[in-house]
């Protein structure tokens, strides 16, 4: 059986909050799960000590057991010193598609082109 340590919601339209379980891989995201380890509420202010609550030991428990956080409850378990930093790779998604790369040349044409004017006068 495939465990995974991972968020299951809750909450109101609009107002979430979020529940750390362990719950094998094959049930759904608000499904059944096997064991609650804590929880997170992202409306609270980010450096509110309510904002994340989990049972640390529990979870060292299940990822001995095999476990596998997802990459939220991976970031949490970094920022609680459980787990190494791990380091993460976006190659490709601060770059700027196309388009954007065309409208940046034509405006710095643009702003080139008077202060050529200027110094050949």
């Amino acid at each position: 059986m495939a465990v995974k340590i991972r968020l299951a919601r809750g909450g109101s339209k609009k107002r979430p909050h979020y529940a750390i379980v362990a719950a094998d891989t094959r049930m759904p995201r608000d499904g059944r799960f096997l064991e609650k380890l804590g929880t997170y509420n992202p409306l609270l202010a980010k450096d509110s000590e309510d904002r994340v609550k989990m049972d640390v030991e529990r979870v060292q428990h299940w990822i001995a057991q095999g476990a596998q956080p997802t990459d939220r409850v991976a970031r949490f378990l970094e920022a609680a010193g459980v787990r190494e930093k791990a380091t993460r790779q976006n190659l490709k998604k601060a770059v700027p598609g196309d388009k954007a790369k065309k409208r940046a040349e034509e405006k710095a044409a643009k702003a080139a082109a008077p202060a050529a004017d200027d110094a050949a006068e």
